[in-house]
Parts: structure tokens; sequence; C-alpha cells
């Protein structure tokens, strides 16, 4: 069972603040003080220090700060596991991005049921970060995710490259080509909202040429995906996407490609899971079973 005086240590993490701790916590600053005391004492180091007036992490600090939530991970996962013993039945928790959610998973997974009928699934659909803080408090056993994460936090498994292209509708005019990422920029971009791992890598992958969103002229925001293909399709605007979202429009022709000459983008999915589970081997199986035909 997970200490009390780590859950203040993980809150103080969190907030970066002693007084702001207490008040999430309920309880008085003094008792903050007094667990990370005990803590600091307990293992021997100094888990904070103060660097330009603010609260840091020591890399002592760091080191127990993820191991921590691995920890709570695993008590998490052990509660549910034990209440399923019980019971006698068997549950798995995970989380998948939007386009991995809507377009990779659900074949696979309907093939797990097949193979596992008596398994109770819960699969929650979000964004990268909602996901990884969910699987940080032990919501969540792991995550298939395209979003940027840190991997020195997550044991994780490649899952595919996946191309990552623009497209628009079929009448939408554009020059003649070759094309190149500049002449989109007098174009209406429509793109997912901020926080999204498909925006993510579009904003990565124009940095990477010196670029930004604020160099398309109109940009418009939809959270919705299927909402942005419609729009597209409707010769709304252009947008970037993976190339599996829209695998059937391109089939149907109810969207074309638009080929950039200086733009050929690829991304990682990836299955992830705290690093250092002791369910790593549970997890790891998961994976073959998902990722097999």
């Amino acid at each position: 069972m997970l200490d009390f005086r780590m859950d203040t240590f993980l809150e103080v993490c969190r907030c970066g603040n002693y007084t702001r701790a207490a008040e999430k916590l309920n309880i008085t600053q003094p008792a903050v003080t007094q667990h990370i005391q005990y803590l600091q004492n307990y293992y021997g180091v100094r888990l904070f220090i103060y660097k330009n007036k603010q609260l840091t992490l020591t890399a002592e600090g760091e080191l127990l700060r993820r191991t921590a939530l691995t920890m709570r991970h695993d008590e998490e996962k052990l509660k549910r596991d034990m209440q399923d013993l019980k019971a006698g039945r068997r549950s798995v928790r995970f989380g998948a991005t939007l386009t991995i959610g809507e377009y990779l998973l659900p074949a696979r997974v309907a093939n797990y049921m097949m193979r596992n009928p008596s398994v109770s699934i819960q699969m929650v659909v979000h964004d990268t970060k909602t996901l990884l803080h969910m699987l940080n408090d032990g919501l969540l056993d792991f995550a298939v995710v395209e979003g940027y994460f840190h991997k020195s936090e997550y044991d994780h498994i490649l899952w595919s490259h996946e191309p990552y292209i623009c497209v628009c509708g079929p009448g939408y005019l554009l020059p003649a080509g070759p094309l190149h990422l500049r002449d989109l920029f007098s174009h209406r971009l429509i793109l997912r909202n901020d926080g999204s791992g498909t925006r993510d890598v579009l904003v990565k992958s124009l940095e990477g040429m010196n670029h930004h969103l604020s160099d398309f002229q109109h940009i418009i925001e939809v959270s919705d995906l299927f909402a942005i293909k419609e729009l597209v399709k409707r010769g709304c605007g252009l947008t970037f996407l993976y190339r599996k979202a829209v695998e059937q429009e391109l089939a149907d022709g109810s969207v074309r490609q638009v080929e950039l000459a200086d733009f050929q983008v690829s991304h990682e999915f990836n299955f992830l899971w705290r690093k250092g589970s002791v369910f790593e081997a549970e997890f790891r199986q998961i994976f073959l079973e998902l990722s097999s035909n």
C-alpha cells in the first residue's frame, strides 16, 4: 500500500508549491512539510531545492517521482485485479488516441474479444496528455498513443510508423504542381484542437522546417475528426492527418492527397505503460494478442 506521505510528495511535485499542495490535499502546510521531511530522512537525500526562487526537484527527487507514479499505477491495478479475482472475472482498461481508437484498434480489439470472451474491456479514447495523466493515476493499465511522451517515464513498444499527409476535397483549387508547403499558407487550414496528437505532429514538423502554424493565414479549429473530414470534403479548406484516418475517403475519391515536394512525414504509434511496472509481462502479452492478425 502506497504511504500517504508519498501522495503528499506527488501533489507537491504537481503543484510546485507547498501551500497549493496543502490546499489540494486539505491538510495544513506544516503537515506537508513534515511529510516531505520524513521522506527526505527516510531516503537520506534532498528531494527539493529552491532554484531561482522556484521549488525544483533534485535528481533524487525526480527519480522518486517517477518511481512513485509507477507504484501508484500498480497499486490501483492491483486493487482492481484483487476485486476481479474475488468476483471470478478479469478486466482490462486501456486508452487510445483518436486516430488509433477509431481507425486502428477496433478490429484488433474485436479479435481479442473473440479469443478472450470472458474479459471485460474498457477503452477510453482521448488525447495523449489526458491518457498519460490517467495512466499515471492508475485509471488505465496501458495506452496506445500517437502523441509525444517522455520515454524516460514509460516503457513502450513501437506499434507502427504511419504516414502523415495533407488532404483536400476532390474539386479544391490549388496551383499546378509541384507544390511546396509555403504554397498552402494562403489557404484555410482546418485542424484539431490544441493538445491532440494529430496537431502536435504538424506543429513539430513545421518547427523542423522553420515554419509555424501562424504562417497559415486562416486557421479553423475543430475538435471532431469526422467533422474535419466533412468540411474538407465540401471544399472548405485543407487538413493534415494520418493516412489511416482517410483510407476510405481516399479510396472512394471524396478527398485527395495534396502532394508536397518538401513534406514527407511519418510518425510513431506506440503501445506504452508506466516504466518499471510489475505488470510488464501482462502488458507485453496483451500487445502480442492485439497486434496479431
